[in-house]
């Protein structure tokens, strides 16, 4: 059984891949990323509530009024899945699969280990060991090398260039902090169905709100419904993908353990988006594999593998 869930945690890390490839289909149907964000979010919370109805969760729910009087920031861990999510939209297509997971993988890996050190966040404190150090160094050697395979193809502009690789850190670095949020809002509700429910939601009215405000002042075109019905029915996985993520993260932790299961998640979106990359799949331009690239995707999976199991 152990082996079950040591493969799904490696197959849902190829999810999040998927999941931001898939999610470009609804912004250039929709017409603006910040639509696509919230149109998948609100699937991703529909699924997962009709999960957690289906297994009895909602309940759950009525403990939000204790949480909010005296811990409201447990409330908050969904706000990153809109950051991450419409950072993807927006650097898959100028920084390709690889090098985009790439960035978001070093965030994540450079946020944990300020979390494991620090003990934030509800998180248990760990000392900075020589494994997570040189996990780190390997982590940032990879990112450097997939980023510089890219040349010029990534932006013109070394100022626009260096804006897209910071926006991909910052969205890779908030997802470990939504993971801590979530876990310590998890203990509050004891269900993990009503928690990833309760994550969603947050997470769709956070975007519509930003939405609404960025269609009033005029920074985003208004959304286009008219042609979803041309979106393939891939591009629809994306809400999918993410409620799968969830509901099977909460599901593999207690079996195999947090770090072992974010080693392997990080690993299958990193192979999952070097695939993407090389053959072009979901319509995203082909961006060959070549030695060099290969090279940092092998560092970047060895430095996370020392970093979380150091």
């Amino acid at each position: 059984m152990t082996v079950v869930f040591l493969a799904s945690a490696l197959l849902i890390g190829g999810l999040l891949a998927v999941q931001a490839s898939v999610n470009l289909q609804l912004n250039k149907a929709v017409g603006t990323p910040y639509g696509a964000s919230t149109l998948q979010l609100a699937i991703s919370a529909v699924l997962l509530a009709l999960v957690a109805g289906i297994a009895g969760g909602w309940g759950a729910l009525g403990s939000v009024g204790e949480v909010l009087a005296h811990d409201p920031w447990k409330l908050l861990g969904g706000i990153a899945s809109p950051i991450y999510i419409t950072s993807a939209i927006l650097l898959f297509p100028r920084l390709g699969a690889l090098a985009s997971v790439g960035l978001f993988v070093t965030g994540q890996m450079f946020a944990s280990i300020v979390l494991d050190v620090g003990g934030l966040l509800g998180v248990q404190q760990r000392s900075l060991g020589p494994g997570t150090i040189l996990g780190a160094v390997a982590v940032l050697a990879g990112i450097v090398v997939v980023i510089r395979s890219q040349g010029g193809k990534v932006q013109s502009s070394t100022a626009s260039r260096s804006g897209w690789i910071v926006l991909g850190l910052v969205a890779g670095a908030v997802l470990p902090v939504q993971g801590a949020v979530n876990a310590a809002l998890r203990a509050e509700f004891d269900d993990p169905m009503a928690t990833g429910m309760w994550s969603f939601l947050v997470a769709t009215a956070t975007i519509a709100v930003v939405l609404i405000a960025l269609l009033l002042t005029g920074r985003t075109p208004r959304p286009q419904v008219a042609p979803l019905r041309a979106v393939p029915w891939w591009g629809w996985l994306g809400g999918v993908a993410a409620a799968v993520y969830v509901t099977v993260t909460f599901t593999v932790i207690p079996h195999i353990g947090a770090a072992t299961t974010i080693a392997l998640t990080v690993t299958g979106q990193q192979l999952a988006s070097a695939a993407i990359d090389h053959r072009g799949w979901f319509q995203l331009p082909a961006k060959p594999v070549t030695t060099v690239r290969l090279g940092g995707l092998v560092a970047l999976i060895a430095g996370c593998a020392l970093v979380q199991l150091a």
